[in-house]
């Protein structure tokens, strides 16, 4: 039997593109290693607390709008699926996204194999081979790898293999008791294992080449969140911990039973460090698990090596009918995005899966008419920018589209704006494409410095110069760019003054459509 589509992952990504295919009665299945759906939540993060935000009472009672607050549920229209239900706390425990997971794959009839570890995949003359660790093959024409980056990173330096992986060291905190730890990276994952040990362990390095980034600047989620960083109040405090910049350059076991670590420092001209300490924990990142691929479709590698090459349409640039979806879809927006994170990729699913209905099943992307003029079009554009969960989660990635030919319209929803550039929805006369947007140079500005200069909220003289998120409108004639608009920014993200948001945006459109 060759099916249309094999999943391989089931974890939230997995089971969001899996659920939107059995809503729509496509042929697929999806293949999970463990026994039951988001087995990587079951170890991970290893403290057991996620970052990802549960904000419950929002003050809104339209579902689309709380989805803005909540960075842990699927989409679904069942309204017994919403995270909010499992848990309340904000941030919260790994083990009540396991219980969610399970419960969404039941109710939404998610057809799984549990248990089944994929151990090959090769390529056939009518699509894919997959083979499961029972020896048991699996045909399909398309193959969505849905695995996340599983494999730890291991740095090659000498004596690494002496020091204790993220994945497998055990977290019980009293075990650190007064001893020097130092922990590898700057991540995360890092800081979350360095906060846990501070209030046992004698004194904590945390080290790495490069500068900390703090999420609440950059506005990339993965960057070091302020949940993570009370690490850094200690070391700036003088409480026997520290962050190293610099590079571990070899590893070696002292008589004593600790550990001799030569290190340079980036900033400084110095010879080698010699630092000595008890314990040493690696936090240095994951990658795509590529051992499952036979040489007839190993997917090329970027980021070093990190992730798959990615088109606009999530699928491999070299192996045609290969597609990605969930954390490895960050290939696309690397830290700038959301797209590696559940609160952004579950709107990549969504679009992959629109992507797949109309290459393959003759089902073109979701679309609604109005009529083609500048007002209907700019209410439209400002319904959704105060409105939708999607461009607000994947600003920058995700935007709405408007095709305009002669007195027809018609709207187009939550398009990966590079497919459109691409050429992904095909020729129209006049395109206005919509997202929300940082502006530039938003990164290097601090946020909470009062002394430096800004645009102020509903500046509409100067909204193209603004750096807090806003929507921009795009015009494309023949699929050439033709004109930028910037609606102001505004405080409460409303963006539905008349004389400041929707007249101006009017005779912009006006002006483009002649």
């Amino acid at each position: 039997m060759v099916r249309d589509y094999l999943i391989i992952g089931a974890g939230p990504a997995g089971l969001q593109l899996a659920a939107l295919l059995e809503r729509e009665g496509r042929d697929y299945v999806v293949l999970e290693r463990g026994n039951g759906p988001g087995t990587f939540f079951t170890t991970y993060p290893r403290h057991r607390q996620l970052i990802s935000i549960n904000k419950v009472n929002t003050g809104f009672t339209d579902p689309e709008l709380n989805l803005r607050m909540d960075w842990n549920s699927l989409l679904t229209d069942d309204p017994e699926l919403r995270f909010a239900r499992y848990s309340e706390r904000y941030f919260p425990a790994a083990d009540d996204f396991v219980r969610y997971l399970a419960d969404f794959a039941e109710r939404s009839g998610i057809r799984a194999e549990y248990g089944t570890e994929v151990v090959r995949i090769s390529r056939t003359d009518d699509g894919f081979s997959v083979l499961d660790d029972s020896g048991r093959t699996w045909q399909a024409r398309r193959v969505v790898v849905a695995t996340g980056v599983s494999r730890l990173r291991v740095p090659d330096i000498p004596g690494i293999e002496l020091a204790e992986r993220y994945d497998e060291f055990a977290t019980d905190p009293a075990s650190f008791t007064n001893q020097r730890v130092l922990v590898v990276g700057k991540g995360n994952s890092a800081f979350e294992t360095a906060d846990s040990l501070m209030e046992k362990a004698a004194v904590i390095h945390v080290a790495g080449p490069h500068s900390v980034k703090m999420a609440w600047q950059t506005h990339f989620v993965g960057h070091l969140r302020a949940v993570n960083n009370n690490f850094l109040d200690s070391y700036q405090l003088k409480s026997q911990n520290a962050v190293l910049d610099g590079t571990v350059e070899n590893i070696e076991k002292t008589a004593g039973g600790g550990f001799r670590v030569e290190f340079r420092y980036a900033r400084t001209t110095e010879r080698l460090r010699v630092l000595h300490y008890d314990r040493i924990i690696l936090c240095t990142g994951f990658r795509l698990d590529t051992t499952i691929f036979d040489e007839t479709c190993r997917p090329a590698l970027v980021i070093d090596d990190r992730f798959p090459g990615q088109t606009s349409a999530y699928e491999s640039v070299n192996v045609p009918g290969l597609y990605f979806a969930g954390t490895l879809t960050q290939q696309r927006d690397f830290k700038k995005g959301t797209n590696g994170f559940i609160h952004g990729y579950r709107y990549g699913a969504r679009a992959l899966h629109r992507i797949l209905g109309s290459r393959h099943h003759d089902t073109p992307w979701p679309a609604e008419r109005l009529a083609a003029e500048p007002e209907a079009i700019a209410d439209a554009l400002i319904a959704r920018v105060n409105r939708s969960s999607g461009l607000w989660q994947q600003f920058g990635v995700l935007g709405d589209v408007v095709e305009v030919d002669g007195d027809q319209a018609r709207y187009l929803e939550e398009v990966p704006l590079d497919y459109v550039t691409d050429g992904g929805l095909g020729a129209a006369a006049h395109r206005f494409v919509v997202d929300l947007e940082y502006g530039s140079g938003h990164d290097a500005v601090d946020p909470f410095d009062v002394n430096v200069p800004r645009v102020t909220e509903n500046d509409v003289e100067h909204a193209m110069d603004s750096t807090y998120l806003h929507p921009v409108v795009r015009h494309y004639r023949d699929g050439v760019l033709a004109g930028t608009h910037h609606l102001a920014e505004n405080l409460e993200n409303d963006w539905d003054i008349p004389e400041v948001h929707r007249q101006p945006l009017v005779e912009f459109l006006r002006a483009t459509l002649g």
